[in-house]
């Protein structure tokens, strides 16, 4: 993610491939997809080789036009991440990329200092994790699991921190890109004092992120050892879920047979009835702390002017806040009923 973000620099209009050719300062884009990945991107992402380049010269372009102050990388390979996660609608990704950068300004409880040392803890708890295999489909598993948080070591948000370091890692991938990711839940022995940790403020903010801000496709999630409690947290939250996402929620119980009809048993591990071992977060926080100064160098260009106020930021209005909140605040209520 490295590149120049001032857009009071020349850029050439949307056009061929070429231009490229006149940013000699901005890293050249080199496709790292397979002949099959670049085919699925072509059916499933309306993504077209032969005009990427012109389609993320053209999001630039808009980016420079329509919010010059937004301090963001312009480079090819950033932008594509945007374009994809919208099947290259300029304005969807264009939209997707200002709410990116709000969330990051707007929480400063998550997103100051945000690198993988300052999350170290998390990480050795084994809260969050990548399963080393992929799935048939070539998704990671990102795997959560809330009963290794103890909220008097540290607050909710530095799980979110993890979380957050995690999918930016992930996104790096054009396979991921494409491919997009499964998220496994791992909800035994979450209680209703750690799961009231998840107000109404919380759930709105993540929300905001998973379906509206951050550029990585979601193609399900499964709730494993949900205990009743969570039933209650899922019926306040679906309502704020767009239809798409909703649907891509699985809640299987105990029932691990349940599960191995959506993730083989072969890249789970035993813990889940899996054949692929013990569960090692080893691997993946050695990936991730290694990753500390590119992190660095990304973030440090990601940060919004301190006089800049883009309009339209998120998709939801002042209207939608306030039902969200109204619904939430019944939240509490709700789970000691389920628990």
């Amino acid at each position: 993610m490295s590149g120049d973000s001032d857009c009071t620099r020349t850029s050439p209009s949307a056009g061929s491939p070429s231009d490229n050719e006149f940013l000699p300062d901005r890293p050249k884009y080199v496709c790292s997809l397979s002949p099959d990945l670049i085919t699925k991107a072509r059916e499933e992402l309306q993504e077209k080789p032969e005009w990427r380049l012109r389609d993320v010269q053209a999001l630039r372009d808009m980016v420079c036009k329509e919010y010059p102050s937004l301090g963001t990388c312009l480079d090819d390979a950033f932008l594509l991440r945007f374009l994809r996660a919208r099947k290259f609608d300029y304005d969807r990704a264009l939209q997707l990329l200002v709410n990116y950068h709000t969330c990051r300004r707007s929480w400063p409880e998550v997103f100051s200092n945000l690198k993988p040392s300052a999350i170290k803890p998390v990480l050795e708890s084994g809260f969050v994790t990548v399963l080393p295999r992929l799935d048939p489909e070539g998704r990671h598993i990102v795997c959560i699991r809330p009963d290794r948080w103890t909220p008097s070591n540290y607050p909710i948000t530095e799980n979110i921190r993890a979380i957050y370091l995690t999918l930016e890692k992930l996104i790096q991938s054009e396979e991921t890109q494409v491919n997009g990711i499964v998220i496994l839940a791992d909800y035994k022995g979450v209680s209703l004092s750690k799961a009231s940790h998840f107000g109404p403020f919380v759930a709105k903010k993540v929300i905001g992120i998973l379906q509206d801000g951050f550029p990585i496709r979601i193609k399900a999630v499964n709730i494993i050892n949900e205990p009743r409690i969570f039933k209650g947290i899922f019926a306040i939250i679906k309502p704020f879920l767009k239809e798409k996402i909703a649907n891509r929620f699985f809640l299987h119980g105990c029932d691990l047979s349940s599960l191995h009809q959506n993730i083989p048993p072969v890249i789970l591990p035993e813990e889940y009835g899996g054949t692929a071992g013990k569960l090692d977060i080893s691997a993946w926080n050695e990936l991730l702390l290694a990753s500390e100064e590119d992190f660095l160098h990304d973030f440090s260009q990601l940060i919004l002017p301190c006089d800049s106020s883009p309009h339209d930021m998120l998709v939801s209005g002042d209207a939608d806040e306030k039902q969200c909140d109204d619904s939430l605040r019944g939240m509490k209520p709700q789970l000691y009923y389920c628990y």
